[in-house]
């Protein structure tokens, strides 16, 4: 079984970076002269003298760091983000803190009346609330069917817009969790977003601690916990993205390995045209809603019901900067921002997806005892070997689940289900 340790976190959205970095040349031992290029085949050798000896011994030639452009970016970036939550963590009063305490101490009787406390609260971000009419969270987690007693994993949180309603809705009664990652990783990306956990929950501890976090140790890896250990999943604006890095497959396998039967898929995402293409429409932030929905239904779940509560006719879905024009990144800057404005957020599908209660077996996968017919297999290993974050707990409380065995070797609960299993088989 996995083992759990305290220690908070958030998530930003998956982006892509690349660099290229040339190889540069040095001077040999004797004095400055130049090593030879990889033009004679000769790297790391200094050129002979004119008597024939050897200038010096062999110099390798000096090592580059192949992410260095990307390290930079990140590092820029995390000085940003660092500047930013100074600034949030400066808006925490103690009467704040006391009304974070009182609401995440509180145990909810239903979703409907905590949503009465925690929506108007000053606990939340002003610009949070401000966009409560676009993205309708009392109504949209009504529809979910998300209640107080769940545990929810919530996907790629960013800077915390559902996050700020979910831990004070779960905190006493039910879990949040959310996934982090190692901020001492040399994949700068990996770091970063490791970092940005822990900035986001130490800035609010008395509303972010009781938030369980799950060791990743890559952005498509997607380990959500221990299996059948979740009632709901919540996807909010980001399936784009799982496309974009080709890791929905791997997603929606995980998904259906950790969520309990019965246990809800809940996906809210920026729909194209009904005759885009997916690939294409992802780049830009938006994906076809027919061709999202027979993706998740191949991978076994059952669509139960979907919504038009976050939809938006204004969004005419053709901009060149792609979803990120509308508010609230307004990617163009102050060009035409009031159009935009005045358009608001992107028109999205809300659509809920349950994991059946009893997997049906068909044809060749009924003979063979095989899996749900069109289920979706892992496309990438797992990543590394576990790593925990040594960071600072926001107040002790909350904990952080292991990443599965990089070896894909079963971890003790697994086993021990197998070997149940095979007891009641034989």
């Amino acid at each position: 079984m996995r083992t759990t340790l305290r220690i908070p976190v958030a998530v930003a959205a998956l982006l892509a970076l690349a660099c290229t970095v040339k190889t540069s040349t040095s001077t040999s031992p004797d004095g400055g002269k130049p090593i030879s290029s990889n033009d004679d085949g000769n790297t790391g050798k200094p050129i002979p003298k004119a008597d024939g000896t050897d200038a010096g011994k062999p110099t390798e030639p000096a090592k580059k760091d192949p992410n260095a452009a990307q390290r930079e970016r990140m590092e820029k970036a995390l000085a940003e983000l660092e500047a930013e939550y100074k600034k949030e963590a400066e808006r925490w009063t103690p009467e704040l803190k006391a009304e974070a305490t009182k609401l995440t101490s509180t145990k909810w009787k239903s979703t409907a009346l905590a949503m009465r406390s925690i929506l108007p609260s000053d606990i939340r971000k002003a610009e949070n609330k401000a966009r409560d009419k676009y993205r309708h969270p009392k109504e949209t987690l009504a529809f979910f069917g998300i209640k107080p007693t769940m545990t929810v994993f919530e996907v790629a949180p960013g800077k915390g817009w559902w996050t700020e309603i979910l831990a004070p809705l779960l905190a006493a009664g039910g879990k949040l969790r959310i996934a982090t990652y190692d901020t001492k990783s040399d994949d700068p990306m990996i770091a970063y977003f490791g970092k940005g956990v822990q900035l986001m929950l130490n800035s609010a501890p008395e509303l972010y601690g009781k938030i369980e976090t799950v060791m990743n140790n890559e952005m498509n890896e997607f380990n959500l916990g221990e299996p059948e250990s979740l009632d709901a999943i919540l996807v909010m604006r980001m399936t784009h993205n799982m496309v974009r890095f080709k890791g929905f497959d791997k997603f929606l396998a995980e998904a259906g390995e950790s969520l309990k039967p019965g246990g809800i898929l809940a996906i809210e995402q920026h729909r194209a045209p009904a005759d885009a293409d997916p690939m294409a429409s992802a780049e830009k932030g938006y994906v076809p809603e027919k061709w999202l929905i027979d993706q998740v239904t191949a991978a076994g779940f059952k669509l139960e019901k979907k919504s038009e509560i976050n939809a938006n006719k204004k969004d005419t879905k053709d901009y060149e900067k792609g979803v990120w024009t509308l508010p609230p990144t307004f990617a163009e800057g102050d060009k035409d921002k009031a159009k935009y404005e005045a358009i608001g957020e992107s028109d999205r599908m809300t659509l809920k997806f349950v994991k059946p209660k009893t997997k049906k077996k068909t044809g060749k996968d009924a003979a063979l005892g095989g899996g749900v017919k069109g289920e979706v297999k892992p496309t990438h290993p797992g990543g590394d070997d576990p790593k925990t974050i040594p960071a600072k707990p926001a107040d002790g409380g909350a904990k952080t689940i292991p990443a599965k065995p990089a070896d894909g070797s079963k971890t003790g609960k697994e086993t021990a289900k197998d070997a149940a299993t095979t007891a009641k088989t034989k």
